[in-house]
């Protein structure tokens, strides 16, 4: 299992290095020191948030806080993609489980169809991934220690995003999506 993480974890960083190698820079059609509807990536992007009842989070039943960062960077015009990791824990009685998701996001951003302001960036995604789960059962639990692995590691989510520009390096976003919704910071 450690080899597959390696494995994976090298090929997202191979292709991360060569896409950002092939960056484009497009034309800004505003005059100020703001991010513009054409460009887009190189963004650090750290959350905080919850998690809902599908996904890798199906098989607890409630919400959970949840840690997420990516690293965003340009593909094409207005679409990055963000290879990302999420992580997240959970305890009972029974059992704790520590949940590690591991994709990569495409985004597409709105801003030219929205004509949205220079300070503000809208966009659509989806994220595909899998979940690495670690449950550890207390000793004196003696059922099904099965039962709560039946959850699909394998999960494909959509998202709905704004972010707002404090400045040129900073920005504030808003995620919403059907595995993990998050709050956080955007470093350009």
């Amino acid at each position: 299992m450690k080899t597959k993480i390696l494995t994976i974890t090298l090929v997202l960083l191979t292709v991360v290095t060569s896409l950002s190698a092939q960056r484009r820079s497009y034309s800004n059609s505003y005059s100020n020191s703001y991010s513009s509807s054409d460009e887009y990536g190189h963004t650090l992007n750290i959350g905080l948030g919850i998690g809902g009842y599908s996904g890798y989070y199906g098989y607890i039943g409630h919400t959970l806080p949840v840690f997420d960062i990516n690293y965003e960077f340009s593909v094409a015009r207005n679409f990055t993609l963000a290879p990302f990791i999420t992580l997240y824990s959970y305890s009972d009685n029974n059992y704790s489980s520590t949940v590690t998701p591991i994709g990569v996001k495409g985004t597409w951003y709105l801003d030219r169809f929205l004509n949205a302001g220079p300070r503000w960036d809208f966009y659509l995604a989806g994220s595909l991934g899998f979940a690495l789960v670690n449950t550890t059962w207390n000793d004196n639990y003696y059922g099904d220690r099965g039962y709560y692995h039946s959850a699909d590691p394998l999960y494909l989510d959509l998202h709905a995003g704004t972010e707002y520009h404090i400045s040129k390096k900073v920005g504030m976003f808003l995620d919403l999506s059907t595995g993990v919704s998050t709050i956080g910071i955007a470093i350009h």
